[in-house]
């Protein structure tokens, strides 16, 4: 019986990342892999008014091409946090929870951030907390190379260029939907702005 899932980190990660936390009563976060572009360690999706919008952050260039991800500094240029919670507050101001979600989240944004790592699994936590989910999670002390029988491995599954685990997305309300239909599998700050306490009970169906 699987009762362990294996993740890489992510930023805000999508929806299906955290029906994963939900089925499973451990999670264990990869703390050794190599750092990888293009991926949701990085970068999340949201829905804004003009359709999927996809926020990046930026990362100071590693000194070799293999460099473990836990070792990922985040960038200060270009005015990111500026950016990314601006695009926020405009795709999500308009949703029934934004107001009580916001004040949880701005803060993120509001101060430079250090590891990558780090700046992901603070808002992991907040996200699961929000969620109110629990499950035991727990970070790898070396890089898990052949994960045991038990351990679900979707540290390269869940990712923004392979189809969703997910095949049969259930549709939940998304203030955009009249105007360009339901978008499936965005980050999970999607779900909670649009659903609020609800969402929880959407994860867990």
């Amino acid at each position: 019986m699987i009762s362990t899932v294996l993740l890489s980190t992510a930023y805000l990660a999508p929806v299906e990342y955290y029906v994963q936390m939900c089925r499973h009563p451990q999670a264990t976060i990869e703390v050794h892999c190599n750092y990888i572009k293009q991926t949701y360690r990085n970068r999340c999706v949201i829905a804004s008014a003009n359709g999927c919008q996809t926020l990046s952050i930026p990362i100071v260039k590693p000194d070799s091409l293999k460099c473990p991800t836990k070792d990922i500094r985040i960038a200060e240029h270009g005015n990111w946090r500026h950016l990314h919670w601006n695009a926020i507050v405009s795709a999500y101001n308009s949703t029934p929870f934004f107001e009580y979600y916001e004040d949880d989240f701005r803060p993120f944004y509001e101060k430079p951030a250090g590891f990558l790592f780090d700046f992901n699994e603070e808002l992991r936590e907040l996200v699961c907390s929000l969620l109110d989910i629990s499950p035991a999670v727990s970070y790898s002390t070396k890089y898990i190379f052949s994960p045991s029988a038990d351990v679900l491995d979707l540290r390269e599954t869940i990712h923004p260029k392979k189809e969703s685990l997910m095949q049969n997305f259930r549709p939940y309300y998304q203030v955009f939907e009249a105007k360009q239909d339901f978008q499936a599998n965005l980050s999970i700050i999607d779900l909670l702005f649009n659903m609020g306490p609800e969402a929880t009970l959407w994860l867990a169906e």
